[in-house]
């Protein structure tokens, strides 16, 4: 890492987390995580090139619309290694989330729209509701409530 032309391409855990708005120990916590990676200088401290800005401000906005880590990792392993990912990486990040995006978006607005009516029918412990469900006909679907995450 000789030459201050490398050392500019290269940030300290402090700067990242400046300069993305999270705590130092959120930077640990992605790079255990496997999403961000670093490397480390002859003093063993953690350097992390620049790009991982990008991603961290992927990571953020993905987290921010309930993506879970898990399947920001999955994604991110899909992308070319050791590269900064660019607006076409990005369009094929969003793309996969926006499906599942859409559908809990869509069981938002049915709790939303149900939610002063009744309890969703066939959830907890109601087992017959004479508007929605009479005779208990949802119990056939399964557990949970169906109305609302089927869409019925």
């Amino acid at each position: 890492m000789a030459g201050s032309g490398v050392l500019q391409r290269y940030l300290s855990v402090g700067e990242v987390a400046s300069r993305c708005g999270i705590a130092v120990s959120a930077v640990h916590f992605y790079e255990r995580k496997g999403l961000i990676s670093s490397i480390r200088t002859d003093g063993n401290q953690r350097r992390f090139h620049r790009g991982v800005l990008r991603k961290l401000a992927i990571i953020k906005v993905a987290q921010k619309t309930g993506i879970p880590l898990s399947e920001i990792a999955e994604a991110f392993d899909k992308l070319p290694h050791n590269t900064v990912p660019n607006a076409k990486d990005w369009e094929k990040l969003s793309s996969q989330w926006c499906d599942d995006l859409n559908e809990r978006i869509d069981q938002l607005t049915r709790l939303r729209d149900q939610l002063g009516q009744c309890i969703g029918c066939g959830c907890l412990s109601i087992s017959d509701c004479p508007l929605r469900n009479p005779a208990d006909e949802l119990a056939k679907d399964g557990p949970g409530a169906p109305l609302l995450e089927h869409g019925k």
